[in-house]
Parts: C-alpha cells; structure tokens; sequence
C-alpha cells in the first residue's frame, strides 16, 4: 500500500527541491502534474509549483501513480551516476593506461575532449587529461619500486624529457622518482555510484582507508590528512577491496547484505577504535544513544568524546555511526546528513526480519 506524505513533510521536500539539495537524493521523487513526468530532488529543470506536486517515496510509487521518469535527471539510475562518456573513457584508460592522450584519441571515440574535460571535472575534481596521467604515474611507481630503472620507467609512460617525467611524477606523487621507492605507498580511489549519490573509496591492496559520501563537507581534508598520515600518492584506480565494496554495498542498498566483509583499516586513537569497535557490536536494523554507547566502552561519561569519535569514523556504513542518536530519540549529527541518516535507518528497520529470516 502506498503511504500517504504529509502536508509537513511534503512541504520540507518542497524546499528541498528548490535548493536543490543533494542530501536528500533518495528520499524522495516528486511528481509533477503539468508535465506528468517525476524528478529525483536535484533535477536541473525548472522548479514546478507547489501545488502542481506530489512527492513519493519510492520510484516505484511514482510509476504507479502513472508519472513518467524525466529525461533530465533519469530519477531510475543512482544519483551521480557516472555517463556513459565517463565509463568509456575509464574503460580505454585501463586498456592501455601507458598512453598520452592527445585530441586525435579522442575523435577517434567520438568523443569531444571538452566534454570529456567537463564531465571528468565534475565527477572526479579533475580533468580527464589529469586522471590519465594521474593513473600513468601509478604505474610508473610500482615500475619503480620493483627495480625498473627511471629512464626506462619514463620512456614506458610516454615522456622524452627527463625533466618533463620527473616534474610530473613530483607534482602527482610528492616526490622524485629517485625518493619514492622508500617509505612511500600508492592508496587507490575511486567513486562508487549508490542509491543515496556517489561515495568515494580509497583503498591500497589489503584494505579500504576510507569511504564516504562524495558531498561530505570537509571530505578533502579528510583526504589530504590521510594522503600525509600515510604518507602516499592518491590516484585514480580500483583493487580488491574497492571491487568488494561495490558488490556489498549494491547488496546491502538492496536489502540483501547486513553484515560487510570488506576488509578495512582502522586508523585512530586507541579510544577510537574502542568507540568503532562498540559500533559495529550495534544489531543491523537497531539504533543506540550516545550513552548507551559510553557505557557500552565501560564510561558513562564519555558520550561527549564518543560523540566526537562517532564524527571522525571514515568508514561510513561499514562503521554504522548512523545507528546512535540522541538519548530523547532525535537523531543527532551525521557526517553524510541527517536525511541520509534517516534513511539509513528506516531502511535497516524495513530489512532487519526479512534478512534474519533469509539467514
């Protein structure tokens, strides 16, 4: 049976489709009724008027009701889903990811390199030319640190100038070639589209350092404190973990994964891990306040530091910081915001008999 929203609630969507605000992708789909198409809640067509509305739940619920998915913002895919322009892009950098591009490799996908330009600035914070680079000098380091010497290392990436390969390489990794191959790791990132909008994963090959939604405020210092705390170059590409993410985390947006596997690092104050470690103990599809938490690490009156612990978790999801709220029941902080927290929640609740069923 469809659930009726209420005037409140439609009203607080209402605002939200006007701000076009990213927080709540998923939440809701609006229809409306002048054009008989439905919209996801950052549609960058004209803003219908209230009373021309009706907002939903589900896609689903919209469909029913006889409203059509917009061509604009296709509310049927993730939100910040990658284009098709991007995927094949990527897919020819992993094919061959010694090549420089230059504007003949793009007509001869026809593809414009402006677009390319654009579209890859958008999602990743570079420009395609960056990204391909970026994914060169990754190899050309772990040419490196296995033994290759740097002349042959540079002609392999596509650099004639000495010079050229080494001011690249710095600019990208940190450091010179001759430096890199002591005390210094590649961390992988990559961008993974989900029901609620993009997350980024950073990963090296035994496990994921972080992953957050890609709209997260203060995201970048987050980065760049684990990029010098780890002492790495950060680049473009996938491993292991990353592809065990993707596949959990379509499992868990599905109803059908509760549990994660994926392995991860913890990096933190001992407090910290004692306060991620209490998180992950919480049952899927029940919530926690900060106190219970506290007294959960065997300190009542810590819930303020937990609170602050609970705010530094990188793994988001993985780490289920949604799952405390507030003693009186309101839901509190969230990194990812509080309607991507409620949802999260709700959507626990909805799963929790089904999957312990299923198990």
């Amino acid at each position: 049976m469809m659930k009726i929203i209420s005037n409140k609630k439609a009203k607080i969507y209402y605002q939200a489709l006007l701000e076009k605000d990213v927080t709540y992708e998923g939440t809701f789909f609006v229809g409306v009724k002048t054009t008989g198409v439905f919209c996801r809640p950052t549609c960058p067509a004209r803003k219908p008027n209230f009373e021309n509305c009706e907002f939903f739940k589900t896609a689903q619920q919209a469909l029913i009701a006889s409203f059509r998915p917009c061509m604009r913002c296709k509310p049927l895919s993730a939100p910040g889903q990658a284009s098709e322009l991007i995927k094949k892009l990527v897919d020819a950098v992993e094919e061959y990811p010694e090549k420089r591009w230059q504007e003949q490799d793009f007509k001869e996908l026809s593809i414009c390199s402006e677009t390319a330009r654009r579209q890859f600035k958008k999602r990743f914070g570079m420009t395609f030319v960056e990204y391909a680079r970026a994914r060169r000098m990754g190899l050309a380091f772990k040419q490196i640190r296995q033994g290759a010497k740097i002349i042959d290392t540079q002609l392999c990436s596509g650099y004639e100038s000495g010079s050229g390969f080494r001011d690249a390489f710095s600019k990208i990794m940190g450091c010179a070639p001759v430096k890199s191959s002591h005390n210094f790791v590649i961390l992988k990132a990559a961008w993974i589209d989900t029901y609620l909008g993009p997350m980024c994963a950073i990963s090296d090959e035994d496990g994921l350092y972080l992953l957050e939604f890609s709209d997260r405020r203060g995201l970048e210092l987050e980065i760049e404190r684990l990029r010098i705390k780890k002492k790495a170059a950060i680049i473009p590409g996938e491993t292991e973990p990353i592809k065990l993410i993707k596949k959990e985390l379509s499992s868990y947006f599905s109803g059908q994964l509760k549990t994660f596997k994926t392995p991860v690092h913890m990096m933190g104050s001992d407090f910290q891990k004692r306060v991620w470690d209490a998180l992950l103990n919480i049952p899927y599809g029940e919530t926690r306040s900060y106190l219970q938490q506290a007294h959960c690490i065997g300190n009542d009156k810590s819930f303020r530091a937990v609170a602050n612990a609970n705010g530094a978790n990188q793994l988001a999801i993985i780490i289920p910081c949604h799952r405390i709220i507030n003693s009186n029941g309101d839901l509190g902080g969230y990194g990812g915001g509080i309607t991507r927290k409620k949802w999260l929640i709700d959507h626990e609740k909805n799963y929790r008999g089904m999957i312990q069923r299923k198990d």
